[in-house]
C-alpha cells in the first residue's frame, strides 16, 4: 500500500522536491533499465541485428539476413523488415505493469474506492443537512420559505453545473483526476467560514452556491474514476457501492443536522459539515491516488525523459495532442459534456434520471408537511423517516450486487460478451417502484392512519430511483467508454437543476393540491417515461450505431 501513498499529493510532493530519491517509481530506481522498444531507432535497429545474430548462433538451423547466400537474396527470398517508428510511444511495460489501475491488487482497489465513495458521501451530504437549519434562517434574516430554501436548492444546482466544467478537465491527461478532486475539495472546506459567520441572507446564499459549484466533481467523476480501475463485469461491483453511498448522503444529513439545529440553531449543522469534509480533505491528500490512465503514463513518459535526456520519448496522449494548443483541448473538452447530450440515448436518460432526483429532492419538503405539520414530529425526529430509504438503499445494494453476480457474470461466462442494452433490464423491473411509492405516501398520509405507513411507501421510492440509476450509470460508460467523464458531467447537470428546482415549489404542492394530488401527479409523470425505456431495451443498438461518439 506504500505506493497509494507515493502517489498521493504529498507523495508526489515529497517525491518532486526529492528529485525522485523519495517513494521513487521504477523508471527513477537506481536499477531500473530502458525497455528496448524505447531505444532510439538506431539503436533499436542495432539491438535487432545482435538480438538476431545471436538467436541464430545459439540456435541450430536459424539464420540471419547477414548469414544469407547472395542466391537467396538475388531471388528476394528475404523477408521484409518490419517498419520501425521513428518516434518510441511509452505505455505499459508489460500486461501486468502494477502502475496500470487495472492491474492493482483488489485490495487498493477497493481502498480507493472507499476513498471515492467517503468523499461523495461527505459532499452530498452537504446539500440535505442545511435542510436542518431552514427554520431558523427564516427566523434569523428574517426572509420566507422559499428564499431560505434557495440554499439546498442553489448548492444541488451549482453541483451539477460545475462537473460541466470541472470533470472534463480531469480527462485532460496534463491534469489527470487527482488534482481536481484535491483544490476543489480544499475551496470546498474553506468556504464553509464564510458560510458560518455570513451576516445576511445574499451572502449565505452565495456561499451555498459556490461551495455546491467546488463539491462537484466527486459527484460527477467518481464513476469515471471508479471505471479507471474495473474490467466492465466488475465495474457495477464498485458502481453500486458508490451510488449507494452517494444516495446515502442526502438521507444522512438531514438526521445528522435535525436534532443539532434544534438544539443550537442554524449553524451547527454547517459545523457539521466543516469537520466532516475537513477530515476528508486530511484523508485524501494523504491516500488518494491518481487513477487516470493517460496521466499516469503521461507522467510515466516525463520521468523517463528527465532520466535519459531522450526527449522524443512521449506517451500516447502527448502524440495525439502535440498538433494541438492547449487552449483547444481545453475548449473542447468543456464542450464535449453539452456535445454529447444531443445523443438521444444520452439526452433520454439524463431526463428521466434527472425526475427521479428531482422527485427525491422533494422528500426534503414533502416529510417536515407530513411528520410536523400532520403527524406532529419535532425538528429532529422529523428526519427519522429517512432511516427507512437508508435501509432499502443499503438492502437494494446487496441485491443488485447478487444479480450482477448471477445474472450479469454468468451471462458473460456463457456467451462471453454483454451488450450494452442488457444492462437496463434490470432498470425495466424497477421503474415502477417509483409511482408506487408516490401513491402509498401520497394517500396515507392522514392524521387517522399511523406515521409508518406513509414512511414504508417513501422506503420504497429508493429501489427505483437506484436500480434504474445503477442500470443507466453502467450503460452510458460502457456505449460511450472514451468520454465517461464527461456524460456523467451531463448526466450531473440534468439532476441537479430539475432537483434544485423542484424544492423551491414543493411545500407549495403539497399545500395547495393534497400530498395525495401531489404526489399523484409526479407518479403521472414518471409513468410517462416508462415507453421510452423499454425502446431503448430492445432498439438501443441500433440507435448508437448511427452515433460518432459510441465505440461499444
Amino acid at each position: 500500500m506504500s505506493d497509494i501513498f507515493r502517489d498521493s499529493t504529498v507523495g508526489s510532493l515529497l517525491n518532486t522536491i526529492s528529485n525522485g530519491r523519495l517513494f521513487p517509481h521504477p523508471e527513477q530506481r537506481p536499477d531500473w533499465v530502458l525497455p528496448d522498444n524505447l531505444l532510439p531507432k538506431e539503436q533499436r535497429n542495432s539491438a535487432d541485428v545482435k538480438q538476431r545474430d545471436k538467436v541464430a548462433a545459439d540456435t541450430p538451423g536459424v539464420h540471419t539476413p547477414s548469414s544469407r547466400d547472395s542466391g537467396e537474396i538475388e531471388k528476394g527470398i528475404v523477408p521484409e523488415k518490419a517498419a520501425v517508428p521513428d518516434k518510441p510511444v511509452v505505455g505499459w511495460y508489460d500486461d501486468n505493469d502494477q502502475e496500470n489501475p487495472m492491474n492493482w491488487s483488489l485490495t487498493k482497489r477497493c481502498f480507493v474506492v472507499a476513498m471515492t465513495c467517503l468523499l461523495t458521501t461527505s459532499v452530498y451530504t452537504g446539500s440535505a443537512i442545511y435542510t436542518a437549519s431552514i427554520p431558523d434562517i427564516m427566523t434569523t434574516f428574517n426572509v420566507g420559505q422559499t428564499t431560505a430554501t434557495a440554499g439546498l436548492s442553489l448548492y444541488v444546482i451549482a453541483y451539477g453545473i460545475g462537473p460541466m466544467f470541472l470533470s472534463p478537465l480531469s480527462e485532460i491527461p496534463s491534469i489527470g483526476r487527482r488534482p481536481i478532486y484535491i483544490i476543489t475539495l480544499i475551496i470546498y472546506v474553506a468556504l464553509q467560514v464564510p458560510t458560518l459567520f455570513a451576516n445576511n441572507i445574499h451572502t449565505l446564499l452565495a456561499m451555498r452556491f459556490l461551495a455546491g459549484f467546488f463539491g462537484s466533481p466527486a459527484l460527477a467523476s467518481g464513476g469515471a474514476t471508479i471505471q479507471d480501475m474495473f474490467h466492465f463485469i466488475k465495474l457495477p461491483n464498485a458502481m453500486v457501492l458508490w451510488s449507494v453511498t452517494a444516495l446515502c448522503g442526502p438521507l444522512i444529513g438531514p438526521i445528522m443536522g435535525g436534532y443539532a439545529a434544534a438544539a443550537n440553531g442554524w449553524k451547527w449543522p454547517i459545523y457539521e459539515l466543516l469537520w466532516l469534509t475537513g477530515f476528508t480533505l486530511l484523508v485524501l491528500i494523504f491516500w488518494y491516488p491518481e487513477t487516470n490512465a493517460e496521466t499516469i503514463l503521461l507522467r510515466r513518459a516525463r520521468r523517463i525523459r528527465a532520466r535519459t535526456g531522450i526527449q522524443e520519448l512521449s506517451s500516447e496522449s502527448e502524440v495525439r495532442q502535440a498538433h494541438l494548443q492547449f487552449s483547444t483541448i481545453l475548449v473542447e473538452s468543456l464542450l464535449r459534456p453539452f456535445q454529447l447530450m444531443t445523443e438521444p440515448v444520452i439526452l433520454y436518460l439524463d431526463l428521466y434520471i434527472a425526475l427521479g432526483y428531482a422527485i427525491f429532492y422533494l422528500w426534503f419538503e414533502a416529510f417536515p408537511v407530513v411528520y410536523v405539520d400532520i403527524y406532529h414530529f419535532g425538528l429532529g425526529a422529523s428526519a427519522l423517516p429517512f432511516l427507512g430509504l437508508l435501509i432499502t438503499a443499503c438492502l437494494t445494494g446487496i441485491c443488485y450486487l447478487l444479480y450482477n453476480k448471477y445474472i450479469i457474470e454468468a451471462t458473460f461466462l456463457r456467451t462471453g460478451t454483454i451488450i450494452p442494452e442488457s444492462r437496463l433490464t434490470i432498470a425495466l423491473f424497477a421503474a415502477p417502484f417509483g409511482p408506487i411509492a408516490l401513491f402509498i405516501f401520497g394517500w396515507t398520509a392522514r392524521a387517522d392512519i399511523p406515521w409508518i405507513a406513509p414512511t414504508i411507501g417513501a422506503a420504497l421510492f429508493l429501489p427505483g430511483l437506484f436500480l434504474i440509476f445503477q442500470g443507466a450509470v453502467v450503460y452510458m460508460p460502457m456505449s460511450y467508454p472514451r468520454y465517461a467523464a464527461s456524460i456523467l458531467a451531463g448526466n450531473g447537470l440534468f439532476r441537479a437543476v430539475l432537483g434544485g428546482a423542484f424544492p423551491l415549489f414543493g411545500r407549495s404542492l403539497y399545500t395547495s393540491i393534497g400530498v395525495g394530488g401531489g404526489c399523484s401527479l409526479l407518479a403521472g409523470i414518471t409513468i410517462a417515461f416508462w415507453p421510452g425505456l423499454w425502446y431503448l431495451w430492445k432498439y438501443g443498438a441500433k440507435i448508437r450505431a448511427k452515433s460518432k461518439y459510441a465505440n461499444f
